[in-house]
């Protein structure tokens, strides 16, 4: 049996242990619903193969934009540079028309956006425009890299991949080659993990059916299934999002022109940390 003084410590002890425990319940109820993206490999950069880019990515649409305000040491830009669409047996290339100012240093991805309607044939004289296509983007002035954003179907993938494959052999090998990538493409739907890419960049929006189901897995924990995806993650401004994406490259869309109020409010909201 314990001493008098021995139980009145024990009694201390136990009743300091439940206030911490208390008070810890207390915090985490408050605390806002918000999960954080920090797979181990999201905070490994050694493999990151574009992490000479700044953290925070701007996707420029077709719009008018100026971006000169930016500081090109902590934002970057990815325009829409064209618009390629695929029909039949025609290729349509469709530049950029509405006119982008950015700083001289701003580093710049040219982003390619494809299309298709009317059941293409995805002849390899198809895939050969769109490689010289792509090409082309890639020497436009200061453009550290390419990104192709083409929402492949199934019965698409076997065209997209030769093309990758081709672009990647014909790409300076200095130019970074990225692609935007269904969410659904990175978690479990792992046919990307082998692709000739440098960033495969999940979109956390416009996700439509399985968007409830992709956001309950990665609150869980879940990580991307291609450690090529696991570096960068897409945004948009006009739906709300909760994770802190530390360790992450984070691309942001806006359905607006950029402002500086718009950026400013978008770092906040990303959480990011240098």
């Amino acid at each position: 049996m314990p001493r008098p003084q021995t139980t009145r410590n024990l009694l201390i002890i136990a009743l300091t242990a439940a206030i911490l425990v208390s008070a810890a319940l207390v915090a985490i109820r408050l605390r806002p619903a918000a999960f954080a993206i920090t797979g181990r490999a999201a905070l490994d950069s050694s493999d990151d193969r574009m992490s000479d880019l700044p953290r925070v990515i701007l996707w420029a649409w077709e719009r008018p934009e100026d971006l000169r305000f930016l500081n090109p040491q902590e934002i970057g830009v990815a325009y829409l540079a064209a618009t390629i669409s695929l029909s039949g047996d025609r290729v349509a290339i469709r530049p950029r028309l509405q006119p982008l100012a950015l700083a001289p240093a701003t580093r710049r991805i040219a982003v390619a956006r494809i299309e298709t309607s009317n059941r293409p044939l995805f002849s390899d004289e198809q895939r050969r425009r769109v490689v010289a296509a792509l090409i082309r983007l890639a020497q436009g002035e200061a453009v550290a890299a390419v990104q192709i954003d083409f929402d492949a179907l199934s019965s698409e993938r076997a065209f997209y991949r030769a093309l990758l494959v081709d672009l990647r052999a014909e790409l300076p090998v200095t130019t970074q080659l990225s692609i935007t990538a269904l969410a659904s493409w990175c978690l479990g739907d792992n046919w990307i993990s082998d692709l000739p890419i440098d960033e495969a960049v999940p979109m956390l929006f416009r996700m439509g059916a399985d968007s409830e189901n992709i956001q309950m897995r990665l609150k869980a924990g879940d990580e991307f299934s291609a450690a090529v995806a696991r570096h960068s993650v897409g945004v948009s401004t006009d739906e709300p999002f909760s994770a802190r994406f530390t360790g992450r490259r984070v691309y942001v869309f806006n359905p607006r022109p950029w402002t500086v109020d718009s950026v400013r409010q978008i770092i906040r909201e990303v959480q990011f940390t240098p």
